[in-house]
């Protein structure tokens, strides 16, 4: 199973993490995946999906 989003394609990032003497060293960011039950043709299912693009999704316009 893939970390991205299948609402918004987020996926993860790549960067360094820096000690105190500032060495260093790969790390990664993944994205924050929940699964979310939601309607889909009739159907309720599960899917990963970020928090990000949930909030957006669920979002109230007033």
């Amino acid at each position: 199973m893939s970390r991205t989003c299948p609402a918004s394609g987020k996926g993860p990032l790549s960067g360094n993490t820096r000690s105190h003497s500032l060495q260093a060293s790969r790390r990664k960011w993944n994205v924050n995946l929940q699964p979310y039950k939601m309607m889909v043709d009739g159907k309720s299912v599960t899917v990963r999906m970020s928090t990000r693009a949930h909030r957006s999704l669920n979002k109230v316009s007033k």
